[in-house]
């Protein structure tokens, strides 16, 4: 954790595809930055020491791909949201997609899961989806509020948490499909993208309160409001040190918190109306985010 509020380094990567609308990015097997390019029906992939693209393109058009994590059989796992399909990426680029059992059913955040397959949201049916390498399919929804939306996943304690934009909740679904929800104390928060503290805590962004939230063990939640107003927060990571980062979307900054709830600062992006969407914290400190509007990847070096 950091005491001082020094300003970090900015750089950034432009992404080859024109229109790319960068969303959810992660580490990859490989250690390189895998990111879903959704308004390019795309799955990019940066050397984060090079700064070399690599771009594989789906093989259906308009597929909006959103969230993507590395599984447990070395290969990246997406959710293609109007494609309504689980996609599978090796990493020599070999694409194959799975359709789910419901129609329209939204797939969004994705993560591997406990029991080693891929589980995902689907925000539009109100349903969480499990996949196994094999490419089975189940969903489960006993528990979820219909209509609650639900977006990012984490794990914890053996189980999968997840942010409820529309249904003000937190989830929490045990690996077979049993869910209890959390009311978050602030109305209509619009609970977002979610990340795992060393602590045991979760850290999740609240975009219409303007707020890091945080749940802890026992399921009890506490807000922790951030400085500029009106942020729009889209995404939240922690680094190596304990400190929370986040993106402010409306704002055009990239903000930082400590495991106590202090804003550390809030800095503005070098590049105008970037759209900010997820972070995603690297090993040796430096930070790497979406910039959905600019088309770009952005790095921190704090």
């Amino acid at each position: 954790m950091s005491a001082a509020a020094s300003a970090p380094a900015f750089r950034h990567h432009k992404i080859p595809t024109p229109k790319s609308e960068p969303y959810i990015c992660i580490a990859g097997p490989d250690h390189r930055l895998w990111f879903c390019e959704s308004g390019a029906s795309t799955i990019g992939r940066l050397d984060v020491d090079t700064g070399a693209f690599d771009e594989f393109a789906l093989p259906q058009a308009h597929a909006m791909p959103i969230g993507i994590t590395p599984g447990a059989d070395g290969n990246m796992w997406f959710c293609a949201k109007k494609a309504n399909k689980i996609g599978r990426i090796t990493m020599n680029g070999a694409i194959t997609l799975f359709d789910l059992p419901t129609a329209n059913a939204g797939p969004d955040g994705t993560l591997v899961g406990p029991d080693g397959n891929v589980w995902f949201s689907e925000s539009d049916a109100s349903q969480i989806g499990r996949i196994t390498p094999q490419g089975e399919v189940t969903e489960f929804k006993n528990g979820i509020t219909p209509g609650s939306r639900p977006l990012s996943i984490v794990v914890r304690d053996g189980a999968l948490w997840f942010s409820e934009a529309a249904g003000n909740r937190i989830g929490r679904m045990t690996t077979d499909g049993q869910a209890t929800e959390f009311p978050i104390p602030s109305h209509d928060s619009q609970p977002r993208a979610m990340t795992t503290h060393p602590d045991g805590s979760i850290w999740f962004v609240e975009t219409s309160t303007n707020a890091l939230g945080r749940i802890d063990r026992d399921g009890r939640i506490t807000e922790h409001p951030v400085t500029t107003p009106d942020s729009s927060l889209r995404g939240v990571c922690v680094a190596p040190d304990g400190d929370l980062w986040f993106t402010a979307n409306a704002a055009n900054r990239i903000g930082r918190m400590t495991p106590d709830g202090r804003v550390v600062g809030e800095y503005p992006i070098p590049v105008a109306d970037a759209g900010a969407r997820c972070i995603c914290a690297w090993p040796d400190g430096r930070l790497f985010f979406t910039a959905f509007d600019a088309g770009l990847i952005g790095e921190v070096v704090p």
